[in-house]
C-alpha cells in the first residue's frame, strides 16, 4: 500500500479534518468523516466515496482493519498513517477505533425514496438532536423502513454523531430532503397515506391501519408537528402515556410506531 506518515498537529491534511467538525465546513466542501471499522465498511457498501483515511494501528480493535486498508488503496482513497494522540485529536468519539476517513456527500431527492404498493415510510419534521436522528434512522432500518423523508431539517444528516448514532443506517435506509409542503404533496400523488403522532389524538397507534401504504409522521422534540401535518395528516394517532410525563422521546415515540406498522404486515402476511 502506498500510505503517507503524518505527525505533526501542524500538517494541513490533519487540519482539514478538525475543520469538518463544523457544519458550515462540511456543507461548503459537502464532505464529512467516518469513523471506524464499521462505518466506513457500511459507507463502502452503500456507494458513499471515500476519499482519505487516516488510521493508528496502534487502536485497531482487531485483523480487519488491514483488508479494509488495502480495499481501500485499491480503489484509490489516499492514506495517512498517524501516530494514536494525533488520530485522537481528529475524532468525534471518546474513544476512537483508530480508523477516520473523509467521505463526499451524496444529495438526497424525492426520487431517491422508492415507491412500493405497500409502502412503509417516514417522516421527521425539523428533528434538532443529531442523537435522535441517528436513533430514528436505527429503527427505520431495523423496521424495514422503504423511505425516510426528512423535512425542513434542523440538523445536518452527515453530522458524525448522526451516522454515529445510526450506527450505518444513514447509509442502508433510502432518504429524501425536502420542505413538508413538498413532501406531503409527494405522499399525495403516491397514494401514501399520512399517519400523524400526537398526543392530542382520540386514536390509539395501535387502532388504526398500518398494513395500507403508509408514512409515519413524527414532530420535533420540543413543540412535535407543525400545524400543516396535523390539519392535513389522515390519520392522527397517540401512544399512551400512563405516568406524569405526557411525551416520549421523539426516537423513541418512532420506534414503538415503526414497530406497530411491522407486527401488523407480518401478522396480515402469517394470516394469508
Amino acid at each position: 500500500m502506498n500510505v503517507t506518515r503524518i505527525t505533526s498537529t501542524g500538517n494541513a491534511a490533519v487540519k482539514h479534518v478538525c475543520r469538518l467538525r463544523e457544519r458550515r465546513d462540511r456543507e461548503k466542501e459537502q464532505l464529512t468523516v467516518l469513523e471506524g471499522y464499521r462505518e466506513l465498511t457500511r459507507a463502502r457498501e452503500y456507494g458513499l466515496e471515500l476519499t482519505e483515511c487516516f488510521f493508528a494501528p496502534e487502536m485497531f480493535l482487531g485483523s480487519n482493519e488491514y483488508p479494509l486498508l488495502e480495499a481501500l488503496a485499491a480503489a484509490g482513497v489516499k492514506l495517512f498513517e498517524v501516530p494514536p494522540f494525533l488520530l485522537a485529536k481528529m475524532a468525534y468519539r471518546d474513544r476512537p477505533e483508530g480508523l477516520i476517513a473523509v467521505a463526499k456527500m451524496k444529495r438526497h431527492t424525492l426520487a431517491d425514496i422508492p415507491v412500493r404498493p405497500d409502502g412503509l415510510y417516514l417522516v421527521a419534521e425539523a428533528v434538532e438532536k443529531p442523537g435522535n436522528l441517528g436513533s430514528i434512522l436505527r429503527s427505520a432500518d431495523a423496521a424495514g423502513v422503504d423511505g425516510l423523508i426528512i423535512c425542513d431539517k434542523c440538523t445536518d444528516i452527515y453530522n458524525p454523531n448522526v451516522i454515529r448514532a445510526s450506527t450505518g443506517a444513514l447509509f442502508s435506509v433510502p432518504l429524501a430532503e425536502a420542505a413538508s409542503a413538498e413532501a406531503l404533496a409527494w405522499l399525495r400523488a403516491n397514494r401514501i397515506a399520512t399517519l400523524a403522532a400526537t398526543p392530542h389524538a382520540e386514536q390509539i397507534f395501535t387502532e388504526v391501519d398500518m398494513v395500507q401504504p403508509v408514512a409515519i409522521v413524527v414532530g420535533t422534540e420540543q413543540v412535535g408537528l407543525t400545524q400543516l401535518w396535523l390539519e392535513e395528516a389522515d390519520i392522527a394517532v397517540r401512544i399512551p402515556m400512563l405516568g406524569k410525563i405526557d411525551s416520549l422521546n421523539v426516537a423513541t415515540a418512532t420506534t414503538i410506531l415503526l414497530y406497530e406498522a411491522a407486527r401488523q404486515r407480518n401478522w396480515r402476511v402469517a394470516q394469508d
